[in-house]
């Protein structure tokens, strides 16, 4: 912890010219310039516009047929504009690192500059994983299918995450199950129009969308077990083109979240079932597409037993919390998770004092920036934790 904490000055330094000019998913490139450059100055070589603007680097140790551990940062920024009064506010206005995707860099970059430092005590090697588009598309899919996770191959993969909701000086872990699978739903509705006076010659599309959203939110409640967890939410709606005319077509658009695969699996299928019958049936048609997100967050209990060692030995048993229920939210470390045994932990950068109170997606979102020396330092212990265990995860 004493070296991280000696860093923090140039950690601050380096999080603040990332949070100056903030980049949108797949447009980062001037970050994915200053990653490299602060990898240039460690000496660490890495590979550039890995899924267009991302960057893998690797940290050998002394020996590179040893395993291999991934740690991964992402890179992007939201549409937001900042209303913090700090010196280091975002100089692209509408554009914010509002989800503390700046200091996640940053910590990468810390634990990097201490691991490279003592490469050679390291007996196996360490991958560096700093990904695009975490907010938008998700770039944690087109890094794996380029290879982030081979040459050398992969054995384990930790992720961290500012949390607003814990204080500075605290870690947050959660077993099993922590962030929900999505997939956007476009339903459109087919009728036929007439007057609406005479609505007996038409097929009435929006008394339909009305039937079938009654009947879709009945999947959940009738088809899924009430120990699981699943949420089908539709936001919009829109059809119909006079007051006095039958719509002949509605078009609905919304999202689903489950946290287990077969559950998704499941719903989906109903859904798609629910959708085709109840238009038939009352005398028009359907069709339910998908569009498949992000996959569930599920954590290695292992994984998870590694990191809450380290922050036991870091911070003290006081400073460990354990997350009591999984999050419908979504994050794409999930791909990462579902293809190597990882864990994603939360880190504490709360400090009501300072009135730095504001949770992520708000204009008025900071951190307590001694964080940026623990999460460093979290890092490095948890690589000297997954090298020091005994069998495969």
């Amino acid at each position: 912890m004493q070296t991280a904490k000696k860093l923090l000055p140039w950690l601050c330094e380096v999080r603040r010219d990332f949070h100056m000019y903030p980049e949108l998913g797949m447009e980062e490139y001037r970050t994915m310039d200053k990653v490299c450059h602060h990898l240039d100055a460690l000496n660490i070589p890495y590979e550039k516009n890995i899924a267009n603007t991302g960057v893998v680097a690797i940290i050998e140790g002394n020996n590179p047929e040893g395993k291999t551990i991934a740690l991964r940062a992402d890179m992007d920024a939201l549409p937001i504009r900042e209303e913090n009064d700090v010196p280091y506010y975002s100089r692209h206005k509408g554009k914010m690192h509002a989800c503390g995707h700046d200091a996640h860099m940053t910590i990468l970059l810390g634990a990097a500059c201490i691991l490279s430092s003592n490469r050679d005590e390291l007996p196996g090697n360490v991958k560096l994983l700093f990904q695009p588009a975490e907010e938008t598309v998700g770039g944690a899919a087109p890094m794996i299918e380029e290879g982030a996770l081979k040459d050398p191959t992969v054995d384990a993969v930790l992720g961290l995450h500012v949390a607003p909701e814990l204080p500075v000086g605290t870690i947050g872990v959660k077993y099993g199950q922590m962030n929900a699978s999505s997939d956007a739903l476009s339903l459109t509705v087919h009728g036929k129009g007439a007057h609406a006076a005479y609505p007996a010659g038409g097929k009435d599309a929006i008394v339909m969308s009305a039937q079938l959203l009654s009947a879709l939110q009945t999947v959940v409640s009738r088809n899924v077990d009430a120990r699981e967890s699943a949420v089908v939410t539709f936001g919009t709606i829109s059809g119909g083109t006079q007051p006095n005319i039958v719509a002949d077509r509605v078009h609905l658009q919304g999202t689903m979240r489950t946290l287990n695969p077969k559950v998704r699996a499941d719903v989906l299928e109903r859904l798609q079932a629910t959708v085709e019958n109840v238009a038939k049936g009352l005398g028009g048609s359907a069709e339910l597409a998908i569009d498949p997100g992000y996959t569930a967050l599920i954590n290695n209990d292992k994984m998870v037993d590694l990191v809450k060692k380290a922050g036991k030995d870091l911070l003290g048993e006081k400073n460990m919390t354990i997350t009591p229920k999984p999050s419908l939210g979504v994050e794409d470390f999930s791909f990462f998770a579902a293809e190597v045994p990882g864990a994603f932990y939360r880190l504490g950068v709360r400090n009501e004092s300072k009135g730095i109170v504001h949770g992520g997606h708000t204009p008025r979102f900071d951190i307590d920036e001694r964080a940026l020396a623990i999460g460093a330092a979290m890092q490095v212990c948890n690589v000297q934790g997954f090298f020091q265990q005994k069998g495969s995860f």
